[in-house]
């Protein structure tokens, strides 16, 4: 089940279309959807659980719990819908496709996909593309 609970002022619209959206990329990438929580929050929410939980003194975008087991693919995933909109700005590009690329980010982290080094980056941000279109 994919769950989505606002801690800010924000709601997704149309949310059985990103439910099914995460679900497809899921089933393309050979997982199976357990229980994922999308947590939609703002940078004060978000900089609290990531200097409690990651020692990370830092402003973020997201923040994912990964409780897959095997191919069942469950977490919380925190995104700060005041990052998101930055970086949207920052980049010149729609607030809405920042935010899908954030929201599939944290799937595909549980999926297996890594970004620690610039090869993983380079294959993530593909992958993120790849579902993005799709969407």
């Amino acid at each position: 089940m994919i769950d989505f609970t606002y801690e800010t002022d924000f709601e997704l619209v149309n949310i059985d279309n990103y439910s099914q959206w995460i679900q497809n990329t899921l089933t393309e990438e050979g997982f199976e959807e357990g229980d994922i929580n999308y947590i939609f929050c703002d940078d004060e929410y978000l900089h609290k659980l990531n200097v409690e939980f990651l020692k990370h003194d830092t402003l973020t975008d997201i923040i994912s719990f990964d409780y897959t087991m095997g191919k069942l693919v469950s977490g919380d995933i925190f995104i700060s819908i005041e990052r998101v909109k930055e970086n949207a700005s920052d980049l010149a590009i729609d607030f809405n496709d920042e935010l899908k690329r954030v929201m599939i980010h944290g799937i595909l982290h549980y999926c297996g996909y890594k970004d620690k080094n610039a090869e993983d980056v380079k294959v993530m941000r593909s992958k993120e593309d790849y579902y993005i279109i799709k969407k």
